[in-house]
C-alpha cells in the first residue's frame, strides 16, 4: 500500500518535477518528517492546497533556475500540494493554503512566508545561519 500511495504521488507530481533533479525537488513521502533531515539538509517545504496554484506553480520554477546553489547550502525541496493527505509535515507545520518554509539542519524553523521566494533571498537567510558560517569557514 505504502508503495501505490508513493507511485501516485510521483505520478501527481510529474508534470512539476523533472527527471534531471529527483534528489533536489521531490514531492513529500507521506511519513517524512523533519527528523528525517537533522544535521544532514535544510529542508525547504513548500505547500499549497492544489498543485494548480500559481504560487506553488511559481515557487517550483524559481527554485529550478538555482538548483546549484540550493546544492551548496545542503538544501532538500520538499512538494506538498495536497491537504487532504495530512501528513506528518502538514500536521507539524500547519500551513494555511501556500506556504514556503525554510528549516534549519538543527530542525527548527528559520524562515516562514506566505509569498513565493527567490533563491537569492532564500540562500541570503540560509548564509545568515551560525551552521552556514561555519561550513563556508571550514570550506576555505
Amino acid at each position: 500500500m505504502k508503495k501505490i500511495l508513493i507511485a501516485l504521488y510521483l505520478l501527481a507530481f510529474a508534470n512539476i518535477t523533472c527527471a534531471e533533479e529527483p534528489h533536489i525537488i521531490k514531492p513529500i513521502d507521506p511519513e517524512t518528517t523533519l527528523e528525517d533531515f537533522a544535521w544532514t539538509h535544510r529542508p525547504i517545504i513548500v505547500f499549497a492546497n492544489s498543485p494548480n496554484d500559481i504560487n506553488f506553480k511559481r515557487q517550483i520554477a524559481m527554485l529550478r533556475t538555482s538548483i546549484i546553489e540550493l546544492e551548496e547550502r545542503n538544501v532538500v525541496v520538499l512538494l506538498d500540494a495536497d491537504p487532504v493527505a495530512n501528513n506528518p509535515l502538514r500536521k507539524a507545520l500547519r500551513p494555511r493554503g501556500f506556504a514556503i518554509i525554510l528549516v534549519g539542519k538543527d530542525g527548527q524553523i528559520k524562515l516562514r512566508k506566505p509569498l513565493p521566494q527567490d533563491v537569492r533571498s532564500l540562500s541570503r537567510a540560509i548564509d545568515k545561519m551560525p551552521m552556514r558560517r561555519q561550513e563556508i569557514k571550514a570550506s576555505k
